[in-house]
């Protein structure tokens, strides 16, 4: 087994079946995307012609989710009588671009609802009892939760018991019991047989929206009572929130953030326009820009106790007042950054003290004072730098703590978490991530239980650092059409990941080292064809020391992009790692 200089094990993301070159080339692809078809299981003409061009016109009925009727006939109620709504919002961005379009969407209606995100510092996540009885004392009869609220048992209870209706909308994993709610629409609830399981919070509102406004229209509301709102317009928020939350960009993920991200690209709400000014962005915005530039900084409010910045920059139609919170937004995300720095610090030496022999596979670090907001921001850096899933968890004067948990791809998170269940006061999530409340007195038992549990349910194979790939390219055959052949498959994202090709026996040549960090270089093949090539924040680092000192040929892996610069377009390999040639 060879290891990379990145240390990784390259491993071909799937193996193709002639059926896969033959629907490739039937589909007028070269025959490389057999690969690609086959990993994201294509296996129809038709199946590669929605994933090529997602419509949403391929949207399934939203009517096919359980509850839905139930939710619809319970808002149109609601609309006609002109009763009190709420949103019970998550303070992550996939909670604050639902609340922001739903409130979008009946306020277009008539009927602006009140936007309720918990205080992520006092309250925690989810619907609380209190937070119930608030809304009741202000005249709210109906609240819709977004993102939350599937394991709400207790505070739907309450909610039950003080005369509020409740319709759940959440994507998060339920159980065999359900919350007290008028409706629970939720493609991961127990007993849903919808397929789209992908949905993220704000795919999961939006389906609610459709029907909705079906709804609406079957009685005739518009143009009777106001004009039809437009539903396209509201897929920038689907878009950013589904990106955000790391949704699988597959199914019907793939039509709604694919379409958002166009719309995205000639913003018209006031708030996107202003993060776009902070954050630098012109003309529109890919998901990776989404991912590192525009949420951030719409969760770095509620990630240090100001959650409802961003649901206010979301809905307001004043571009002085956005201004004003994205800039508040830029300060809190510095501060953020700031604070993850020092606590991912911290945590690489708590790590690194271990002993190699004794380090978990499934690793809990906590301190006390780590700032609960950005632990998963922490967990995240850590599982991608052991390539192990990791807890970090910010501990209280009591022995308790609240963390959060990121996993490596191929493990089941949650399932490892629940095994742990005993030593917590609450938690949930999905495979990817989970947050929990640890109880006061049980790190120590935890730590153990959580590393057990991973290694019970996964073999040591899993945590071999691996580099997929999805197969070989020619310096001589790579040029601006077959480029942007792979531009079409984006949105890229988890679930539908950027290729990565291989480009053997290839050479550097006039290697140069830009701002200390990044490696600029053309590479060469044995024909002398020639591509430019640019490794970004290798230095310092094995890669990039490797990659200048080695005198022999390389086997190189990157990724294909177009470089457009005053209306240039050129071809650019973003190198990801390297190995000496493997002949």
């Amino acid at each position: 087994m060879t290891l990379s200089f990145g240390g990784k094990v390259w491993r071909l993301r799937a193996e193709p079946l002639d059926s896969h070159r033959q629907l490739a080339k039937a589909s007028g692809l070269q025959e490389l995307f057999s690969g690609i078809l086959a990993h994201r299981q294509l296996e129809t003409p038709q199946q590669v012609e929605h994933y090529l061009r997602p419509l949403l016109s391929h949207l399934t009925d939203p009517l096919e989710m359980k509850d839905m009727d139930k939710a619809v006939d319970r808002l149109v109620l609601a609309l006609e009588s002109g009763e009190s709504c709420a949103i019970f919002g998550d303070y992550d961005v996939d909670g604050v671009t639902s609340s922001a379009l739903l409130y979008r969407y009946l306020g277009a209606l008539g009927n602006p609802p009140r936007i309720y995100i918990p205080d992520r510092l006092t309250e925690g996540y989810g619907p609380n009892a209190k937070a119930m009885q608030t809304l009741a004392n202000e005249g709210v009869r109906l609240v819709i939760t977004v993102d939350c609220g599937i394991t709400a048992f207790e505070a739907l209870q309450v909610a039950s018991d003080i005369g509020l209706d409740v319709i759940v909308t959440d994507h998060h994993q339920g159980r065999e019991q359900l919350p007290q709610a008028v409706a629970v629409i939720n493609p991961n609830r127990y007993d849903e047989s919808f397929i789209h399981k992908e949905l993220a919070g704000v795919g999961v509102a939006f389906y609610l929206v459709m029907a909705i406004n079906r709804a609406l229209r079957q009685r005739h509301w518009f143009p009777a009572r106001c004009q039809e709102p437009d539903l396209k317009s509201l897929l920038d928020l689907v878009a950013i929130g589904t990106i955000a939350d790391v949704a699988s960009l597959t199914g019907m993920n793939r039509p709604l953030t694919s379409t958002g991200l166009r719309v995205a690209a000639s913003p018209v709400k006031a708030g996107l326009c202003a993060l776009m000014e902070v954050a630098g962005l012109r003309g529109g915005m890919n998901a990776g820009q989404v991912g590192f530039q525009i949420a951030p900084r719409i969760n770095a409010g509620g990630r240090l106790g100001q959650g409802s910045l961003g649901a206010e920059l979301l809905i307001t139609n004043d571009p002085e007042r956005a201004g004003e919170i994205a800039a508040i937004l830029e300060a809190y995300n510095q501060e953020r950054q700031a604070i993850e720095k020092k606590i991912t610090q911290e945590a690489i030496q708590q790590i690194d003290s271990m002993r190699q022999v004794d380090q978990p596979l499934g690793m809990v670090i906590a301190a006390q004072g780590w700032h609960p907001g950005v632990v998963g921001i922490v967990a995240s850096r850590l599982a991608e730098r052991y390539h192990r899933p990791v807890v970090v968890l910010g501990m209280d004067e009591a022995g308790g703590g609240k963390g959060s948990a990121r996993s490596i791809p191929g493990l089941d998170l949650l399932a490892a978490v629940t095994v742990c269940e005993e030593y917590l006061l609450a938690f949930g999530g999905h495979r990817a991530a989970a947050g929990m409340t640890l109880k006061p007195g049980s790190l120590a038992a935890f730590t153990s239980a959580f590393d057990r549990a991973v290694r019970e349910q996964n073999s040591p194979e899993m945590f071999q650092p691996l580099l997929p790939v999805d197969g070989t390219l020619e310096i001589s055959l790579v040029n601006l059409e077959l480029a942007g052949r792979i531009e079409r498959l984006q949105p890229f994202g988890r679930g539908n990941p950027e290729p990565v090709w291989i480009l053997k026996n290839v050479r550097l040549m006039d290697a140069r080292i830009l701002k200390d960090r990044h490696l600029k270089c053309m590479l060469a093949d044995p024909w002398e064809a020639v591509m430019d090539a640019i490794a970004f924040g290798v230095f310092p680092g094995v890669l990039g020391t490797e990659m200048v000192q080695t005198t022999g040929r390389l086997d190189v892996a990157g990724t294909l992009s177009i470089n457009r610069y005053n209306n240039r377009e050129k071809i650019q390999f973003i190198i990801k790692d390297a190995r000496p040639a493997q002949g």
